[in-house]
């Protein structure tokens, strides 16, 4: 896998995790009654958070892992699971419902206070867990160690796919209104539902690559490795 197919994985099961168009609702419930401005310094607060807290666990998950005497694999497979358990409450359940807040600001031309007043209502539980939760740290301590592989090129490119997700997160909160009319509610579900069973297939790829690594042999390389390098 190279420098790029390694960002772009990255970039895919963050959007994945992340979930900005399914979160668009519950950040919609949450900011109801507050202006543009104050959706867009909500919207830039948690992403800005969740670059910063994303990019600790890169540098640092691999080192926890050590500490605790984890193996990767062993990581990867747990972190499957999870996936795979979050993926399917996404595709079976209104996931999105119980985040629901019905407070509204009552001053448009406050814009700093409010939106320093919702980020600390919404780290948790939107920031953490909904939205960084322990699949998207999964895949990034993961990914952290395919990066390791590749060097500079693979960590820059790691670090760009994890900007990139936090900027569309950020593009999608700050246009809650229009997306929340073009799609409607069902369409919010589908949505849902469709990166719930996206996020199930990467949970089945981190166990797969997970067990054979555990267990060399036990899999054919196109399995744990479906886009090898040179495309073959």
């Amino acid at each position: 896998m190279n420098a790029v197919d390694l960002g772009v994985n990255l970039f895919v099961a963050l959007f994945a995790l992340l979930d900005p168009i399914g979160n668009v609702p519950i950040f919609a419930a949450a900011t109801a009654g507050a202006s543009l401005r104050q959706r867009i310094s909500v919207s830039a607060m948690i992403c800005l958070f969740a670059v910063v807290f994303l990019g600790f666990f890169f540098f640092t998950g691999l080192g926890l892992l050590q500490f605790f005497g984890i193996s990767l694999a062993a990581f990867r497979i747990a972190g499957g699971i999870l996936l795979l358990l979050l993926g399917l409450d996404m595709a079976r359940e209104d996931f999105l419902a119980i985040f629901a807040d019905a407070d509204a600001a009552t001053d448009a031309k406050d814009v700093r206070g409010y939106a320093k007043r919702r980020f600390k209502r919404l780290i948790v539980p939107f920031a953490i867990p909904l939205m960084i939760g322990p699949g998207a740290i999964s895949a990034v301590i993961i990914n952290a160690g395919e990066a390791a592989k590749l060097g500079l090129v693979g960590t820059v490119s790691s670090l760009v796919a994890m900007v990139a997700a936090c900027v569309v997160t950020f593009l999608c909160f700050s246009a809650t209104g229009p997306i929340s009319r073009l799609l409607g509610d069902v369409g919010m579900a589908i949505v849902v539902r469709v990166l719930g069973l996206i996020l199930c297939a990467l949970a089945i790829q981190f166990i797969l690559m997970g067990l054979g690594e555990a267990l060399p042999g036990m899999f054919s390389a196109g399995v744990t490795a479906p886009y090898p390098a040179g495309g073959e």
